[in-house]
């Protein structure tokens, strides 16, 4: 419910401040942004009051008030950088600040002028799902020096900054700290010339400093991804498929050479999302004779059947003695040694480009809110800080400490410590580069274990299945067992679809989307006598079973089961893996990454089509049944207006008040709106009945559109991080298998009946967890198949757009500052007096004191 009535709502958001260049309409809908706990089994909200959210939004609007915030990118681009700019622009107004964008980085800042503006609502719109970064980035010698520094400080003074938000690389982040360290020093010497008075001085007597890392190469300590990294990962593969192709109708071997100065993560995350043959990293150079070795893996994978190699080279790429290797150099060696037909492909600046991926927006979008609420709690004793990812979640680094361990992880290399170099470059580089390893150095075991696993899909198809399976066999035969691999899920292995599997039957595997095997949905529980027969012909004692809700259930099932047949006694592992990310015991599924991106790129046409049309609106329909991760998530990546989702209950009122937002959205430049909706997220409030209510309220405003985006969202490649991620579970989980066969192995059989022998993988903040599904019965709403808990309901809050804020803001975009608009001066007034009074006035507005403000505003209007 909004604070505020209907009637002072649209009249507020009807509201144009003349004055202000480029003002427009402000829109607006209610605070649910704040409401971000989700519903509990059983139903109910578990979201707070609306007191509680008024109390909140009131202590950001106090922090804010007074304040002015600038925003800069620097150094080499990199895609997301404008969903950060959005971000911390939009955040900044949210909270009653100044928002001034500097345009061409640090050249931008010392040189002032026309490259200081202060931004608006509107400044940031459009731009999410833009590559590079609006505002310009440029390398500035003169920053360097302490007299550009001088410049700039008095830039920032002029415009009253005191706090700077900086998204670029290390060594934009460390000058901007040298900034930081100087600034005193600095404003001393601008009073000392005369160029501003003491008191001026006094009033900046501080420079906040926060930083976000932009970088496509992933190079800097202390966070789990940099802003953009994904978004060049997602162009190496591309590059790497279209290769593929090729390379497998001439047999052709490719050297690919990526970026990444120095650091190694592009090229070794694209070799093991690619199953490349070799890989050359700058923090693991090869061992002396390294040629011969090579070689001879080429010629291996050859005689296995292959009829490609695909060896990939980090531009930074260098042997023990500190040497470069360069991709020519490799080139010429397989053709000398093989005589292979090989060629190079420097993939160069395309790795830049491009839209950025779903991650990059989400990322950069929580770490723009991050910033701005780091500025806002900054102290003078408050060291400047990096926002940084750490599992799922933002969190606030201090910059200087990241800086050295970067440049830790140089010093390592230069000095040949290479395993520590590996060590600094964090846990998650690290089990990369071994995992990498396993996959590509091992050959089948010569001698059989005495095991035998099957593998099978259950549930819908979706990305990264087939890099799983890929992964899990390989890994398999490394050790020694027996694999089969299943046809059609728990049907397939009630009617014996049950085959032996080899090293070579899995080639090709990685980059395939859906299910190489086949899936169906069936559950054991149809079908329990003919499962159990089958386990025990083909002799099974590991059970992997990779799939969605119905594989975490079928599980279960035969976990209950064993006490009824022993033949189910055996160890059993669920990968999850489907598009709604609503299994429990992970934080993300197989699959949802891939889905999110294909959603995304849909609605991302649909916007330029809404944005050429002029005055329409779109209504799609994401799936994931009553899990609303797809629909947040898009909604935050594509910028939507609203996303409507079963776990945040939403009201007749509340689509009532997005519609009055639509209708005086279309009163600004922004002619378009983006309306998601999750398919089972209200039993009444359909797809059909959205279209019906807002093309009846809309008439004569606005047009509406439906589109139902389906089984679109389960197709096409995987995306970089489900072949990574896939690839990884599948070795974790078939490695705990095989340790838990050993556990319960004795006297030539194996007998599983504990709760840990059936578990469910997956990665739970940044740990990869094992979890019984015995255990997570206890947390699962199965009428609804959801978790009880899910994390990110938090980010819910990025995607409503604080629209109570921008009245906060001012109807023209500057935070009640503009002293030329008698609009923005009568309602900060009423602020003054209504709402600071206590932040329960702002949802207790009723009655004589609504008509009182509607009137005076209107009146204000009218005259104006």
């Amino acid at each position: 419910m909004c604070p505020l009535s209907g009637t002072i709502r649209r009249t507020v958001s009807r509201h144009v401040c003349r004055s202000a260049a480029g003002g427009g309409a402000c829109p607006w809908a209610c605070p649910r942004s704040l409401r971000v706990a989700g519903r509990v089994s059983g139903g109910g909200a578990g979201a707070g009051s609306a007191a509680m959210a008024a109390a909140e939004l009131e202590r950001l609007r106090m922090a804010g008030a007074g304040m002015a915030i600038a925003v800069l990118t620097s150094g080499g681009d990199a895609q997301g950088m404008n969903a950060a700019v959005r971000a911390v622009t939009r955040m900044g107004i949210y909270v009653g600040a100044k928002v001034f964008l500097i345009y061409e980085g640090y050249e931008g800042l010392v040189e002032g002028g026309d490259n200081i503006k202060q931004a608006n609502w509107l400044s940031v719109s459009n731009i999410i799902q833009l590559g590079g970064t609006v505002i310009g980035s440029a390398r500035c010698k003169a920053f360097t020096t302490r007299a550009g520094r001088l410049r700039a400080a008095r830039n920032l003074v002029e415009h009253g900054i005191t706090n700077l938000c900086v998204i670029g690389g290390d060594g934009s982040l460390t000058g901007a700290d040298i900034f930081r360290s100087e600034w005193a020093g600095l404003l001393e010497e601008l009073v000392r010339e005369g160029q501003i008075s003491e008191e001026v001085a006094k009033k900046n007597c501080r420079l906040n400093i926060v930083g976000l890392v932009g970088s496509i190469d992933n190079d800097f300590c202390g966070t789990d991804m940099t802003i953009g990294t994904d978004s060049a990962l997602h162009r190496i593969m591309e590059v790497i498929d279209a290769i593929t192709t090729t390379a497998q109708s001439h047999q052709r071997t490719f050297v690919l050479e990526v970026m990444g100065r120095h650091c190694g993560y592009l090229a070794l995350v694209s070799g093991l999302a690619s199953g490349a043959d070799w890989l050359f990293i700058p923090e693991s150079p090869p061992e002396d004779g390294w040629e011969d070795l090579m070689c001879e893996r080429l010629g291996e994978t050859r005689s296995r059947g292959s009829r490609l190699n695909i060896i990939i080279i980090a531009e930074g790429a260098i042997d023990r003695s500190g040497k470069p290797i360069s991709s020519n150099y490799v080139k010429d060696l397989v053709v000398q040694r093989l005589g292979f037909d090989t060629r190079v492909t420097v993939l160069g600046h395309v790795q830049r480009g491009g839209t950025p991926s779903a991650f990059d927006r989400v990322l950069s979008s929580k770490m723009g809110m991050e910033a701005v609420m780091a500025l806002l709690e900054a102290t003078p004793d408050t060291p400047a800080c990096v926002v940084s990812l750490s599992g799922n979640q933002s969190v606030r680094l201090p910059l200087m400490e990241c800086v050295q361990v970067t440049k830790d992880v140089q010093k390592a290399m230069d000095e040949k410590r290479f395993e520590e170099a590996i060590q600094l470059r964090g846990r998650s580089f690290e089990n990369n580069w071994n995992i990498y390893k396993l996959l590509a150095h091992q050959k089948p075991a010569q001698e059989k274990s005495p095991f035998s696993m099957a593998i099978l899909n259950v549930g819908a198809p979706a990305a990264g299945m087939n890099a799983a399976v890929r992964s899990a066999v390989r890994i398999g035969i490394c050790q020694g067992h027996t694999i089969y691999v299943v046809s059609d899920g728990f049907e397939g292995l009630a009617k014996g679809q049950v085959r032996e599997v080899g090293w070579h039957d899995v080639a090709g595997w990685l980059g395939r989307g859906g299910s190489m095997l086949g899936t169906k949905r069936t559950l054991p529980k149809t079908c329990m006598e003919k499962i159990v027969e089958n386990v025990r012909k083909f002799n099974i004692q590991g059970l992997l079973v990779i799939g969605g809700f119905e594989a975490y259930e079928g599980v279960l099932q035969l976990v209950e089961a064993r006490g009824q047949y022993e033949e189910l006694c055996i160890v059993m592992c669920v990968i999850p893996a489907t598009i709604s990310n609503n299994v429990p015991g992970t934080d993300f599924s197989l699959g949802s990454d891939t889905a999110v991106n294909a959603a995304m790129e849909s609605c991302d046409r649909i916007k330029q089509s809404a944005s050429g049309t002029k005055r329409r609106v779109f209504i799609v329909e994401t799936m994931g049944g009553y899990c609303g991760y797809l629909s947040t998530v898009t909604g935050i990546a594509v910028g939507a207006d609203a996303a409507y989702v079963y776990e945040d209950p939403f009201t007749i009122h509340d689509l009532k008040a997005n519609v009055e937002h639509l209708t005086d959205k279309m009163k600004t430049d922004i002619q378009r709106g983006l309306v998601l909706r999750n398919e089972k997220c209200h039993e009444h409030y359909t797809t059909e009945f959205l279209y019906n209510l807002y093309s009846s309220e809309g008439k004569g405003i606005f047009d509406c559109r439906i589109n139902v985006l389906g089984h679109l969202q389960q197709g096409g490649a995987p995306t970089p991080f489900d072949r990574n991620y896939g690839t990884k579970l599948g070795v974790k989980a078939v490695l705990w298998m095989s340790e838990k066969l050993q556990q319960v192995y004795s006297k030539g059989r194996v007998f599983a009946n504990s709760g840990d022998t059936a578990c469910v993988i997956g990665l739970r903040k940044k740990v990869v967890a094992f979890s019984p599904v015995t255990e997570l019965k206890k947390v699962t709403d199965f009428e609804h198949r959801l978790p009880q808990e899910q994390w990110w309901l938090n980010l819910r809050l990025v995607l409503e757009e604080p629209t109570v804020a921008q009245v906060m803001g001012g109807s023209c975009g500057l935070a009640f500052q503009n002293t030329q608009c008698s609009f923005c001066v009568e309602f900060g007034n009423l602020w003054e007096g209504v709402v600071r009074q206590s932040p329960l006035n702002l949802v207790s507005l009723r009655g004589g004191e609504a008509a009182s403000i509607m009137g005076r505003l209107g009146n204000v209007e009218s005259a104006q």
